[in-house]
Protein backbone atom coordinates (compact mmCIF):
# COMPACT_ATOMS: atom_id res chain seq x y z
CA UNK A 1 0.00 0.00 0.00
CA UNK A 2 1.55 2.36 0.09
CA UNK A 3 1.54 6.79 0.35
CA UNK A 4 0.95 9.45 -1.32
CA UNK A 5 -1.77 12.07 -2.62
CA UNK A 6 -1.06 14.30 -5.92
CA UNK A 7 -3.18 16.82 -7.60
CA UNK A 8 -3.83 17.17 -11.32
CA UNK A 9 -2.44 20.54 -11.56
CA UNK A 10 0.46 19.05 -11.60
CA UNK A 11 -0.17 17.38 -15.46
CA UNK A 12 1.09 20.32 -16.73
CA UNK A 13 4.47 18.38 -16.00
CA UNK A 14 3.64 16.85 -19.76
CA UNK A 15 3.88 13.32 -21.64
CA UNK A 16 7.56 12.69 -20.55
CA UNK A 17 5.96 12.14 -16.67
CA UNK A 18 3.67 9.08 -17.65
CA UNK A 19 7.29 7.78 -17.50
CA UNK A 20 7.71 7.72 -13.93
CA UNK A 21 6.07 6.52 -11.00
CA UNK A 22 4.02 4.70 -8.45
CA UNK A 23 4.03 3.53 -4.84
CA UNK A 24 2.03 4.86 -2.05
CA UNK A 25 -0.71 7.29 -2.31
CA UNK A 26 -2.90 9.12 -4.62
CA UNK A 27 -6.59 10.36 -4.73
CA UNK A 28 -8.76 12.51 -3.55
CA UNK A 29 -8.98 16.23 -2.79
CA UNK A 30 -6.01 18.56 -2.49
CA UNK A 31 -6.90 20.33 0.49
CA UNK A 32 -5.35 19.92 4.16
CA UNK A 33 -7.01 20.21 7.08
CA UNK A 34 -5.00 22.31 10.05
CA UNK A 35 -6.35 22.60 14.09
CA UNK A 36 -4.37 23.92 16.98
CA UNK A 37 -4.10 26.99 18.97
CA UNK A 38 -0.54 27.64 17.74
CA UNK A 39 -0.33 29.24 13.86
CA UNK A 40 2.19 27.07 11.46
CA UNK A 41 5.39 29.28 11.92
CA UNK A 42 4.91 30.62 15.06
CA UNK A 43 4.75 27.06 17.07
CA UNK A 44 6.37 26.76 20.69
CA UNK A 45 9.35 24.41 21.00
CA UNK A 46 9.52 21.72 23.55
CA UNK A 47 7.46 19.10 24.84
CA UNK A 48 6.44 15.43 23.71
CA UNK A 49 4.24 14.34 20.65
CA UNK A 50 3.18 10.76 21.07
CA UNK A 51 2.02 9.01 18.32
CA UNK A 52 -0.08 5.90 19.27
CA UNK A 53 -1.32 2.95 16.35
CA UNK A 54 -1.73 -0.94 15.73
CA UNK A 55 -0.07 -1.37 12.90
CA UNK A 56 3.68 -2.22 13.43
CA UNK A 57 6.22 -0.66 10.90
CA UNK A 58 7.03 -3.41 8.66
CA UNK A 59 10.68 -1.15 7.77
CA UNK A 60 12.95 1.56 8.95
CA UNK A 61 15.54 0.71 6.04
CA UNK A 62 14.68 4.14 3.77
CA UNK A 63 15.40 2.12 0.91
CA UNK A 64 13.11 -0.63 2.08
CA UNK A 65 9.93 1.52 3.35
CA UNK A 66 7.46 1.75 1.16
CA UNK A 67 4.32 2.72 3.47
CA UNK A 68 3.13 6.76 3.33
CA UNK A 69 3.11 6.87 6.95
CA UNK A 70 6.40 5.54 7.94
CA UNK A 71 7.93 7.43 4.65
CA UNK A 72 6.39 11.03 5.75
CA UNK A 73 7.31 10.23 9.56
CA UNK A 74 11.17 9.56 8.50
CA UNK A 75 11.35 12.55 5.86
CA UNK A 76 10.17 14.58 8.55
CA UNK A 77 12.66 13.34 11.68
CA UNK A 78 15.53 11.07 10.68
CA UNK A 79 16.38 10.69 6.57
CA UNK A 80 17.21 14.10 4.93
CA UNK A 81 17.54 13.44 0.98
CA UNK A 82 18.18 15.23 -2.20
CA UNK A 83 14.90 17.15 -1.60
CA UNK A 84 11.65 17.62 0.02
CA UNK A 85 8.49 18.67 0.16
CA UNK A 86 7.15 21.64 2.21
CA UNK A 87 5.89 21.37 5.70
CA UNK A 88 2.67 22.61 6.75
CA UNK A 89 1.43 23.76 4.03
CA UNK A 90 -1.89 22.48 2.05
CA UNK A 91 -3.39 21.82 -1.78
CA UNK A 92 -0.81 22.21 -4.84
CA UNK A 93 1.90 24.10 -2.87
CA UNK A 94 2.37 21.41 -0.40
CA UNK A 95 4.15 19.08 -3.29
CA UNK A 96 6.37 20.89 -5.00
CA UNK A 97 9.69 19.48 -4.61
CA UNK A 98 11.83 21.67 -2.51
CA UNK A 99 15.80 22.04 -1.84
CA UNK A 100 16.99 19.47 1.13
CA UNK A 101 20.54 18.72 1.12
CA UNK A 102 20.81 19.27 -2.06
CA UNK A 103 21.28 23.06 -3.57
CA UNK A 104 18.26 23.27 -5.37
CA UNK A 105 15.85 20.93 -7.01
CA UNK A 106 18.71 19.69 -9.89
CA UNK A 107 19.26 20.92 -13.55
CA UNK A 108 18.33 18.06 -16.22
CA UNK A 109 20.00 17.75 -19.47
CA UNK A 110 19.34 14.94 -22.63
CA UNK A 111 15.66 15.65 -22.37
CA UNK A 112 15.70 14.07 -18.66
CA UNK A 113 17.69 11.63 -19.11
CA UNK A 114 20.47 13.38 -16.91
CA UNK A 115 20.33 14.92 -13.75
CA UNK A 116 22.88 17.04 -11.59
CA UNK A 117 22.67 17.32 -7.90
CA UNK A 118 24.94 19.54 -5.61
CA UNK A 119 25.15 18.43 -2.19
CA UNK A 120 25.15 21.10 0.36
CA UNK A 121 28.15 21.34 3.36
CA UNK A 122 26.85 21.42 7.20
CA UNK A 123 24.76 18.15 7.16
CA UNK A 124 25.90 15.78 9.33
CA UNK A 125 24.73 12.30 9.96
CA UNK A 126 23.94 11.97 14.17
CA UNK A 127 28.00 10.50 14.80
CA UNK A 128 28.87 14.09 13.13
CA UNK A 129 30.68 13.04 10.18
CA UNK A 130 29.15 14.97 6.90
CA UNK A 131 26.51 13.47 4.49
CA UNK A 132 28.32 13.07 1.59
CA UNK A 133 27.59 12.86 -2.45
CA UNK A 134 29.03 9.29 -1.96
CA UNK A 135 26.26 8.76 0.76
CA UNK A 136 23.38 8.92 -1.93
CA UNK A 137 25.74 7.23 -4.55
CA UNK A 138 25.88 4.62 -2.47
CA UNK A 139 22.08 4.59 -0.60
CA UNK A 140 21.00 4.51 -4.50
CA UNK A 141 23.34 1.51 -5.61
CA UNK A 142 21.01 -0.41 -2.33
CA UNK A 143 17.90 -0.37 -4.58
CA UNK A 144 19.81 -3.38 -7.07
CA UNK A 145 20.24 -5.66 -4.63
CA UNK A 146 16.62 -6.79 -4.74
CA UNK A 147 17.53 -10.74 -3.21
CA UNK A 148 19.17 -8.81 0.51
CA UNK A 149 16.94 -5.61 0.36
CA UNK A 150 13.01 -6.11 -0.35
CA UNK A 151 9.54 -4.60 0.11
CA UNK A 152 10.94 -1.17 -1.11
CA UNK A 153 10.22 1.17 -4.49
CA UNK A 154 13.48 -0.57 -6.13
CA UNK A 155 10.82 -0.62 -9.55
CA UNK A 156 11.71 2.61 -10.05
CA UNK A 157 15.78 2.91 -10.45
CA UNK A 158 15.12 -0.36 -11.84
CA UNK A 159 12.76 0.76 -14.64
CA UNK A 160 15.05 3.87 -15.65
CA UNK A 161 18.34 1.83 -15.07
CA UNK A 162 17.63 -2.10 -16.63
CA UNK A 163 20.88 -2.24 -18.41
CA UNK A 164 22.11 -1.45 -14.91
CA UNK A 165 19.32 -3.68 -13.47
CA UNK A 166 20.15 -6.78 -15.81
CA UNK A 167 24.27 -6.68 -15.01
CA UNK A 168 24.34 -4.82 -11.23
CA UNK A 169 22.76 -6.83 -8.42
CA UNK A 170 23.86 -4.01 -5.57
CA UNK A 171 27.08 -3.18 -3.20
CA UNK A 172 27.01 -6.79 -1.88
CA UNK A 173 27.91 -8.44 -4.22
CA UNK A 174 29.52 -6.10 -6.31
CA UNK A 175 28.76 -7.86 -9.85
CA UNK A 176 28.64 -5.33 -12.33
CA UNK A 177 30.12 -2.40 -10.32
CA UNK A 178 31.85 -0.65 -13.47
CA UNK A 179 28.34 -0.77 -15.10
CA UNK A 180 26.46 1.24 -12.02
CA UNK A 181 29.75 3.46 -11.23
CA UNK A 182 28.89 4.81 -15.07
CA UNK A 183 25.35 5.75 -13.77
CA UNK A 184 25.87 7.39 -11.08
CA UNK A 185 28.95 9.12 -10.62
CA UNK A 186 30.22 11.68 -7.42
CA UNK A 187 32.44 14.57 -8.93
CA UNK A 188 33.46 15.93 -5.48
CA UNK A 189 29.81 17.47 -4.20
CA UNK A 190 28.21 16.79 -7.73
CA UNK A 191 25.91 13.78 -7.87
CA UNK A 192 25.08 12.99 -11.15
CA UNK A 193 22.58 10.31 -12.62
CA UNK A 194 22.46 9.11 -15.90
CA UNK A 195 19.22 7.56 -16.87
CA UNK A 196 18.19 4.66 -19.66
CA UNK A 197 14.95 6.94 -20.20
CA UNK A 198 14.10 10.21 -19.83
CA UNK A 199 12.56 11.00 -15.85
CA UNK A 200 10.75 13.94 -16.11
CA UNK A 201 9.44 13.98 -12.89
CA UNK A 202 12.56 12.60 -10.78
CA UNK A 203 12.02 15.64 -8.65
CA UNK A 204 8.95 14.45 -7.80
CA UNK A 205 9.90 10.76 -6.75
CA UNK A 206 12.64 11.80 -4.70
CA UNK A 207 10.83 14.36 -2.81
CA UNK A 208 8.03 11.77 -2.42
CA UNK A 209 9.78 8.51 -1.47
CA UNK A 210 13.32 7.34 -0.16
CA UNK A 211 14.57 5.08 -2.58
CA UNK A 212 17.73 7.95 -3.06
CA UNK A 213 17.58 8.36 0.58
CA UNK A 214 21.46 8.74 1.47
CA UNK A 215 22.99 5.84 3.44
CA UNK A 216 27.15 5.66 4.79
CA UNK A 217 28.74 2.79 3.41
CA UNK A 218 29.89 1.57 7.11
CA UNK A 219 26.59 1.36 8.58
CA UNK A 220 25.04 -1.05 6.55
CA UNK A 221 24.41 -4.91 7.17
CA UNK A 222 21.76 -5.28 4.41
CA UNK A 223 19.11 -7.32 5.60
CA UNK A 224 20.16 -6.24 9.41
CA UNK A 225 19.37 -2.63 9.00
CA UNK A 226 15.41 -3.30 8.63
CA UNK A 227 14.96 -1.62 12.01
CA UNK A 228 18.16 0.22 12.80
CA UNK A 229 17.79 3.87 12.48
CA UNK A 230 21.32 6.14 11.35
CA UNK A 231 19.83 10.12 11.19
CA UNK A 232 20.98 13.13 9.24
CA UNK A 233 17.65 14.94 10.28
CA UNK A 234 16.70 16.79 13.48
CA UNK A 235 16.05 14.45 15.63
CA UNK A 236 17.26 10.46 16.08
CA UNK A 237 16.68 7.20 18.03
CA UNK A 238 16.88 6.72 20.99
CA UNK A 239 18.92 3.04 21.04
CA UNK A 240 19.33 3.86 17.25
CA UNK A 241 16.40 1.43 16.35
CA UNK A 242 13.23 0.61 16.13
CA UNK A 243 11.61 -2.00 18.23
CA UNK A 244 9.21 -3.78 16.42
CA UNK A 245 5.85 -4.19 18.23
CA UNK A 246 6.57 -1.50 20.42
CA UNK A 247 8.10 1.54 18.71
CA UNK A 248 10.83 3.84 19.29
CA UNK A 249 11.44 7.17 21.44
CA UNK A 250 12.90 10.04 18.81
CA UNK A 251 14.98 12.88 20.77
CA UNK A 252 16.99 16.13 19.43
CA UNK A 253 19.86 15.09 17.15
CA UNK A 254 22.49 17.53 18.76
CA UNK A 255 24.47 17.40 15.12
CA UNK A 256 21.38 18.70 13.32
CA UNK A 257 21.82 22.37 12.07
CA UNK A 258 18.15 23.70 10.90
CA UNK A 259 20.12 26.87 8.82
CA UNK A 260 20.62 23.80 6.37
CA UNK A 261 17.01 22.69 6.49
CA UNK A 262 14.50 26.15 6.28
CA UNK A 263 11.54 23.51 6.62
CA UNK A 264 11.31 21.26 9.00
CA UNK A 265 10.41 23.02 12.30
CA UNK A 266 11.28 20.38 14.83
CA UNK A 267 9.29 21.74 17.68
CA UNK A 268 8.67 19.29 20.26
CA UNK A 269 11.67 18.01 22.02
CA UNK A 270 10.70 14.56 21.86
CA UNK A 271 8.96 11.92 20.18
CA UNK A 272 7.18 8.80 20.98
CA UNK A 273 5.61 6.07 18.97
CA UNK A 274 3.49 3.51 20.58
CA UNK A 275 2.77 0.22 18.15
CA UNK A 276 0.13 -2.50 18.83
CA UNK A 277 -2.60 -0.36 20.44
CA UNK A 278 -6.34 -1.64 18.82
CA UNK A 279 -8.35 1.24 17.26
CA UNK A 280 -10.63 1.31 20.11
CA UNK A 281 -8.09 1.90 22.85
CA UNK A 282 -6.68 4.61 20.78
CA UNK A 283 -9.82 6.22 20.24
CA UNK A 284 -10.92 5.86 23.83
CA UNK A 285 -7.90 7.39 25.34
CA UNK A 286 -8.13 10.29 22.75
CA UNK A 287 -12.14 11.00 23.44
CA UNK A 288 -10.72 10.96 26.81
CA UNK A 289 -7.97 13.16 26.77
CA UNK A 290 -5.84 12.52 29.28
CA UNK A 291 -2.33 12.85 30.99
CA UNK A 292 0.06 12.49 27.71
CA UNK A 293 -2.64 12.14 25.64
CA UNK A 294 -3.58 15.41 25.21
CA UNK A 295 -0.38 14.72 23.26
CA UNK A 296 -1.02 12.31 21.33
CA UNK A 297 -1.97 12.32 17.30
CA UNK A 298 -2.83 8.73 15.64
CA UNK A 299 -2.70 6.96 11.89
CA UNK A 300 -6.02 4.96 13.01
CA UNK A 301 -9.28 6.13 12.26
CA UNK A 302 -12.02 5.90 14.14
CA UNK A 303 -13.88 2.89 14.65
CA UNK A 304 -17.93 3.34 13.58
CA UNK A 305 -18.60 2.27 16.96
CA UNK A 306 -17.44 5.62 18.38
CA UNK A 307 -19.00 7.93 16.04
CA UNK A 308 -22.17 9.41 18.13
CA UNK A 309 -18.83 9.97 20.74
CA UNK A 310 -17.66 12.58 18.59
CA UNK A 311 -19.26 15.31 19.75
CA UNK A 312 -18.88 19.46 21.40
CA UNK A 313 -15.49 19.59 22.03
CA UNK A 314 -14.29 16.04 20.94
CA UNK A 315 -15.73 16.98 17.80
CA UNK A 316 -13.78 19.91 17.59
CA UNK A 317 -10.44 17.78 17.78
CA UNK A 318 -11.70 15.33 15.24
CA UNK A 319 -10.50 16.24 10.97
CA UNK A 320 -12.67 13.72 8.44
CA UNK A 321 -10.26 13.99 4.30
CA UNK A 322 -10.12 11.95 1.70
CA UNK A 323 -7.42 9.54 1.87
CA UNK A 324 -5.13 8.91 -1.27
CA UNK A 325 -5.93 5.24 -0.81
CA UNK A 326 -8.16 3.29 -2.96
CA UNK A 327 -8.30 -0.48 -1.41
CA UNK A 328 -9.22 -3.65 -3.91
CA UNK A 329 -9.33 -7.26 -3.64
CA UNK A 330 -6.72 -9.68 -5.52
CA UNK A 331 -7.40 -13.28 -6.43
CA UNK A 332 -3.60 -15.29 -5.91
CA UNK A 333 -3.22 -15.65 -9.95
CA UNK A 334 -1.05 -19.00 -8.36
CA UNK A 335 -3.88 -20.93 -7.41
CA UNK A 336 -7.35 -19.08 -8.85
CA UNK A 337 -6.68 -19.64 -12.57
CA UNK A 338 -9.84 -20.12 -14.43
CA UNK A 339 -11.32 -16.95 -15.41
CA UNK A 340 -14.97 -18.00 -14.66
CA UNK A 341 -13.91 -18.22 -10.68
CA UNK A 342 -12.44 -14.62 -10.64
CA UNK A 343 -15.47 -13.22 -12.56
CA UNK A 344 -17.65 -15.19 -9.89
CA UNK A 345 -15.65 -14.00 -7.04
CA UNK A 346 -16.20 -10.28 -8.66
CA UNK A 347 -19.73 -10.69 -9.35
CA UNK A 348 -20.60 -11.96 -5.60
CA UNK A 349 -18.09 -9.25 -4.20
CA UNK A 350 -20.20 -7.18 -1.06
CA UNK A 351 -18.37 -4.21 -1.53
CA UNK A 352 -21.52 -2.06 -0.12
CA UNK A 353 -21.72 -4.38 2.99
CA UNK A 354 -17.55 -4.11 3.12
CA UNK A 355 -18.25 -0.46 3.37
CA UNK A 356 -20.87 -0.60 5.87
CA UNK A 357 -18.87 -2.46 8.12
CA UNK A 358 -16.16 0.07 7.88
CA UNK A 359 -18.35 2.52 9.22
CA UNK A 360 -20.50 3.99 5.82
CA UNK A 361 -19.61 7.36 4.42
CA UNK A 362 -17.75 8.68 6.85
CA UNK A 363 -15.13 5.83 6.26
CA UNK A 364 -15.42 5.04 2.74
CA UNK A 365 -16.77 5.66 -0.67
CA UNK A 366 -17.31 2.87 -3.55
CA UNK A 367 -14.61 2.90 -5.69
CA UNK A 368 -14.74 1.91 -9.44
CA UNK A 369 -11.53 1.08 -10.89
CA UNK A 370 -8.23 0.97 -9.11
CA UNK A 371 -7.25 4.07 -10.32
CA UNK A 372 -8.04 7.15 -7.71
CA UNK A 373 -10.72 9.65 -9.26
CA UNK A 374 -8.30 12.22 -9.39
CA UNK A 375 -6.11 11.29 -11.65
CA UNK A 376 -6.13 12.38 -15.15
CA UNK A 377 -7.14 10.18 -17.59
CA UNK A 378 -8.78 8.68 -15.03
CA UNK A 379 -12.33 6.60 -16.09
CA UNK A 380 -14.84 3.71 -14.60
CA UNK A 381 -13.70 0.50 -15.34
CA UNK A 382 -16.26 -0.77 -17.59
CA UNK A 383 -15.79 -4.36 -16.05
CA UNK A 384 -16.72 -2.74 -12.29
CA UNK A 385 -18.74 0.52 -13.39
CA UNK A 386 -22.14 -1.44 -13.54
CA UNK A 387 -21.57 -4.05 -10.78
CA UNK A 388 -24.08 -3.73 -8.12
CA UNK A 389 -22.47 -2.94 -4.97
CA UNK A 390 -23.32 -5.35 -2.92
CA UNK A 391 -22.73 -8.17 -5.51
CA UNK A 392 -24.84 -10.12 -7.05
CA UNK A 393 -24.56 -13.56 -5.56
CA UNK A 394 -27.05 -15.66 -8.02
CA UNK A 395 -24.98 -14.17 -11.64
CA UNK A 396 -22.07 -15.27 -9.63
CA UNK A 397 -23.34 -18.72 -8.89
CA UNK A 398 -23.93 -19.44 -12.48
CA UNK A 399 -20.73 -18.69 -13.48
CA UNK A 400 -19.26 -21.16 -10.87
CA UNK A 401 -21.53 -23.31 -12.34
CA UNK A 402 -20.30 -22.53 -16.13
CA UNK A 403 -16.61 -23.27 -14.98
CA UNK A 404 -17.84 -26.49 -13.93
CA UNK A 405 -15.72 -26.47 -10.79
CA UNK A 406 -16.32 -28.94 -7.50
CA UNK A 407 -19.14 -26.54 -4.97
CA UNK A 408 -19.09 -25.37 -2.53
CA UNK A 409 -16.16 -24.11 -3.78
CA UNK A 410 -13.04 -23.39 -1.01
CA UNK A 411 -11.12 -20.16 -1.24
CA UNK A 412 -9.26 -18.42 1.78
CA UNK A 413 -9.14 -14.65 2.34
CA UNK A 414 -6.24 -13.16 3.52
CA UNK A 415 -6.64 -9.53 5.49
CA UNK A 416 -5.22 -7.07 7.68
CA UNK A 417 -7.25 -8.12 10.53
CA UNK A 418 -7.33 -8.12 14.11
CA UNK A 419 -9.77 -4.97 15.00
CA UNK A 420 -13.82 -5.67 14.83
CA UNK A 421 -13.84 -3.47 12.24
CA UNK A 422 -12.01 -5.41 9.78
CA UNK A 423 -13.01 -8.56 10.88
CA UNK A 424 -16.94 -7.39 10.20
CA UNK A 425 -15.84 -6.24 6.70
CA UNK A 426 -14.02 -9.90 5.97
CA UNK A 427 -17.36 -10.90 6.90
CA UNK A 428 -19.30 -8.80 4.54
CA UNK A 429 -17.25 -10.44 1.74
CA UNK A 430 -17.75 -13.99 3.20
CA UNK A 431 -21.16 -13.95 3.40
CA UNK A 432 -21.39 -12.87 -0.41
CA UNK A 433 -19.20 -14.86 -1.56
CA UNK A 434 -20.16 -17.92 0.75
CA UNK A 435 -24.37 -17.24 -1.27
CA UNK A 436 -22.41 -17.73 -4.63
CA UNK A 437 -21.27 -21.30 -4.22
CA UNK A 438 -18.01 -20.44 -2.32
CA UNK A 439 -16.68 -21.60 1.06
CA UNK A 440 -14.54 -19.69 2.43
CA UNK A 441 -12.26 -19.44 5.24
CA UNK A 442 -10.91 -16.49 6.91
CA UNK A 443 -7.59 -16.10 7.29
CA UNK A 444 -6.56 -12.65 9.25
CA UNK A 445 -2.94 -11.31 9.64
CA UNK A 446 -2.51 -9.43 12.89
CA UNK A 447 0.94 -8.55 12.92
CA UNK A 448 2.58 -7.53 9.65
CA UNK A 449 1.06 -8.12 6.36
CA UNK A 450 2.90 -6.57 3.16
CA UNK A 451 5.87 -8.92 4.15
CA UNK A 452 3.84 -11.70 4.31
CA UNK A 453 1.81 -11.33 0.65
CA UNK A 454 5.04 -9.92 -1.04
CA UNK A 455 6.11 -13.71 -0.39
CA UNK A 456 5.42 -15.66 -4.25
CA UNK A 457 6.09 -18.97 -2.40
CA UNK A 458 2.86 -18.53 -0.24
CA UNK A 459 0.14 -19.64 -1.51
CA UNK A 460 -1.59 -20.00 1.53
CA UNK A 461 -4.30 -18.02 0.40
CA UNK A 462 -6.63 -17.25 -2.57
CA UNK A 463 -7.57 -14.06 -2.45
CA UNK A 464 -6.03 -11.16 -0.47
CA UNK A 465 -6.80 -7.10 0.16
CA UNK A 466 -4.32 -4.49 -1.05
CA UNK A 467 -4.07 -0.69 -0.68
CA UNK A 468 -2.57 1.75 -3.21
CA UNK A 469 -2.59 5.58 -3.95
CA UNK A 470 -0.39 7.09 -7.07
CA UNK A 471 2.68 9.60 -5.95
CA UNK A 472 2.39 11.25 -9.63
CA UNK A 473 -0.70 12.65 -11.50
CA UNK A 474 -0.61 9.76 -14.12
CA UNK A 475 -2.01 6.16 -14.12
CA UNK A 476 1.31 5.14 -14.39
CA UNK A 477 1.69 5.49 -11.16
CA UNK A 478 -0.90 3.04 -10.58
CA UNK A 479 -0.83 0.28 -13.11
CA UNK A 480 2.75 -0.98 -13.55
CA UNK A 481 3.39 -0.31 -10.41
CA UNK A 482 0.67 -2.85 -9.28
CA UNK A 483 0.49 -5.11 -12.12
CA UNK A 484 3.91 -5.39 -14.09
CA UNK A 485 5.44 -8.49 -13.88
CA UNK A 486 8.88 -7.48 -15.17
CA UNK A 487 9.04 -5.03 -12.47
CA UNK A 488 8.39 -6.68 -9.51
CA UNK A 489 8.55 -10.69 -9.95
CA UNK A 490 11.41 -12.27 -8.60
CA UNK A 491 12.45 -15.13 -6.62
CA UNK A 492 11.96 -14.01 -2.95
CA UNK A 493 9.41 -10.99 -3.52
CA UNK A 494 6.62 -10.08 -6.02
CA UNK A 495 6.89 -6.42 -5.25
CA UNK A 496 3.67 -4.89 -5.40
CA UNK A 497 2.01 -7.76 -7.46
CA UNK A 498 0.59 -9.30 -4.49
CA UNK A 499 -1.91 -11.35 -6.56
CA UNK A 500 1.02 -12.61 -8.44
CA UNK A 501 -0.09 -11.07 -12.01
CA UNK A 502 1.58 -11.89 -15.16
CA UNK A 503 0.33 -11.27 -18.88
CA UNK A 504 2.19 -10.82 -21.64
CA UNK A 505 -0.54 -8.90 -23.16
CA UNK A 506 -1.50 -6.21 -20.31
CA UNK A 507 2.41 -6.14 -20.27
CA UNK A 508 2.53 -4.85 -24.11
CA UNK A 509 -0.40 -1.89 -23.50
CA UNK A 510 1.45 -0.72 -20.69
CA UNK A 511 4.45 -0.39 -23.16
CA UNK A 512 2.40 1.54 -26.06
CA UNK A 513 0.88 3.93 -23.12
CA UNK A 514 4.83 4.30 -21.99
CA UNK A 515 5.22 5.01 -25.59
CA UNK A 516 2.55 7.17 -26.50
CA UNK A 517 3.33 10.96 -28.46
CA UNK A 518 1.17 12.79 -26.14
CA UNK A 519 -0.68 12.45 -22.49
CA UNK A 520 -4.32 11.75 -24.38
CA UNK A 521 -3.30 9.12 -26.33
CA UNK A 522 -1.71 7.77 -23.46
CA UNK A 523 -4.28 8.60 -20.74
CA UNK A 524 -6.08 6.01 -24.26
CA UNK A 525 -3.83 3.40 -23.19
CA UNK A 526 -4.15 3.40 -19.60
CA UNK A 527 -7.72 3.18 -20.08
CA UNK A 528 -7.56 0.18 -22.23
CA UNK A 529 -5.26 -1.88 -19.98
CA UNK A 530 -6.99 -1.19 -17.34
CA UNK A 531 -10.44 -2.14 -19.00
CA UNK A 532 -7.88 -5.24 -20.04
CA UNK A 533 -7.06 -6.14 -15.81
CA UNK A 534 -10.97 -5.43 -15.38
CA UNK A 535 -11.92 -8.22 -17.63
CA UNK A 536 -9.27 -10.38 -16.82
CA UNK A 537 -10.21 -9.98 -12.90
CA UNK A 538 -6.79 -9.16 -12.10
CA UNK A 539 -8.47 -6.71 -9.22
CA UNK A 540 -11.66 -6.21 -7.78
CA UNK A 541 -11.74 -2.25 -6.67
CA UNK A 542 -13.65 -2.05 -3.27
CA UNK A 543 -13.48 1.52 -1.79
CA UNK A 544 -11.56 4.44 -1.53
CA UNK A 545 -11.00 5.51 2.27
CA UNK A 546 -11.42 8.55 4.67
CA UNK A 547 -9.33 9.57 7.38
CA UNK A 548 -11.85 10.19 9.83
CA UNK A 549 -8.98 11.23 12.66
CA UNK A 550 -8.43 12.45 16.42
CA UNK A 551 -5.90 13.92 18.08
CA UNK A 552 -5.33 15.30 21.81
CA UNK A 553 -6.40 19.47 22.87
CA UNK A 554 -2.48 19.64 23.33
CA UNK A 555 -1.46 19.01 20.12
CA UNK A 556 -0.82 22.43 18.01
CA UNK A 557 -0.25 23.25 14.42
CA UNK A 558 -2.06 19.68 13.49
CA UNK A 559 -1.80 19.55 10.15
CA UNK A 560 -2.52 17.04 7.39
CA UNK A 561 -2.08 18.06 3.66
CA UNK A 562 -1.07 15.99 0.34
CA UNK A 563 2.69 15.99 1.35
CA UNK A 564 2.45 13.54 3.94
CA UNK A 565 -0.54 11.69 2.31
CA UNK A 566 -3.14 13.12 4.48
CA UNK A 567 -1.06 12.01 7.86
CA UNK A 568 -0.31 14.38 10.65
CA UNK A 569 2.62 15.92 9.23
CA UNK A 570 5.75 15.91 11.63
CA UNK A 571 7.79 19.13 10.22
CA UNK A 572 5.15 21.75 12.09
CA UNK A 573 3.63 19.73 15.19
CA UNK A 574 3.83 21.41 18.76
CA UNK A 575 3.00 20.74 21.80
CA UNK A 576 0.66 23.53 23.31
CA UNK A 577 1.92 24.14 26.59
CA UNK A 578 -1.46 26.34 28.09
Amino acid sequence: MSSRKRTTALAALGVASVLGVSACGGGGTTGGTTSGTNPAGGAAKGGTIYWLTKRPAEHMDPQRTYIGRDIFNQQRLVYRGLLQFPAGKSGADSIVPMADVATDTGKSEDGGKKWTFTIKDGVKWEDGKPTTCEDFKYGFSRNFATDVLTGGPSIYPLNYLPSVAKAYKGPYLKTGQDVYDKAVTCNGNVLTFNFEKPWADFPMAIAGLNFAAPFRQDKDQGDKNNFVIFSNGPYKAEGGKWTKGTGATFVRNPQYDPKTDGNRQANPDKFVFTEGLTNEIITQRLIADGGNDKYAVTDRAIPPAFYNQITGAVEKRATNVPSPYTFYILPNFNKMKDPKVRQALAMSTDRAGYINALGGAKAATLAKSIVAPDLPGYKENPAFSSMPPAGDPAAAKKLLQEAGVPMPYPITYTYQGGTPTSDNAAAALKAGWDKAGFSVKLAPLTDTYYDVIQNPSNNSFDVTEGGWGADYPSIFTVLPALFDSRINLTGKSNGQDYGNYKNPEAEKLMDEAAAAPNQDAANAKWQELDAFLGKDVAYIPNYIQNFYFLHGSGVGNYNQNPATSQFPDLGVISVNKS
